[in-house]
Order: structure tokens, then sequence, then C-alpha cells
């Protein structure tokens, strides 16, 4: 199965007897002839005429939004986490005070962390208070 993508739908669904939505997930399966798209690609898929194969009834029109680049929708500017980013190198700056933010908060929750090669980052725990002996 090359060039087929597999793209996961997810839509909110009523019950009707609790009055509540919930998550209903649907799986796809996609031409993506390019081999453009990556998992966490946000697509729009276009119903073919007629089936490719057994499992392909859709081709990939375009690619929304490629994974990590992620535009606000109201100012249209591109956006990490809950901040703009002007410019490149405003971004490579911007991650690197992203990446000291959070080891600082990690040592405050005193949680170890793995770093992008799989190995254990060691943080400097402070043993638990022990409890007072009557």
């Amino acid at each position: 199965m090359q060039k087929t993508a597999k793209v996961r739908v997810t839509r909110l669904v009523l019950d009707p007897y609790l009055l509540k939505f919930f998550n209903k997930r649907k799986t796809y399966f996609a031409h993506d002839p390019l081999q453009q798209c990556v998992v966490g690609d946000i697509v729009l898929l276009k119903a073919l005429p007629e089936r490719r194969s057994k499992h392909v009834k859709h081709e990939l029109a375009e690619i929304v939004f490629k994974v990590g680049n992620v535009i606000d929708p109201i100012t249209g500017k591109p956006c990490a986490g809950t901040r703009f980013l002007e410019n490149l190198s405003d971004s490579e700056s911007l991650t690197e005070a992203d990446t000291t933010y959070l080891s600082e908060k990690l040592q405050e929750l005193k949680v170890c962390s793995t770093d992008k090669y799989g190995l254990r980052i060691r943080c400097q725990h402070t043993p638990p208070p022990q409890p007072k002996s009557l």
C-alpha cells in the first residue's frame, strides 16, 4: 500500500440518552501520489469518483497545516505554543528559552525527563520529608 496515507478523522457525536457529545474516530485510507504528508499533518481529503482499491476511496486534496508549522487562524501569524514567531532567528531563540523554562519546571516538580536521544537527564532530587516519630 505505497502512496497511501492513513488518515484518522475525529467527530463529535451526540449520545441521545446522555445528551452529551463524545469523540467518534474513523480511519480513512487516502491516495497520496507524492507521498508528501507525514504523521501529524492536518490534511483535506477529497472523495474519489470510483475506488482505487478495496480500501482506498479518497485522495489527498491538500495539506492544510504541516506538523509543527502552526498558524494562528485569527491573526494569520505563525506561532509556537502560546507565543508568536516573528522570524526564523526568533524561533530558534524561543526554543532555547522554552527548553530552559521546561527544565526549570521539571526540577521544581522533581520529575526527570529524557532528551531527544532517549537518554535520561538526571535531576537533582531532594529526599522526601521523613514522618515525625511520636
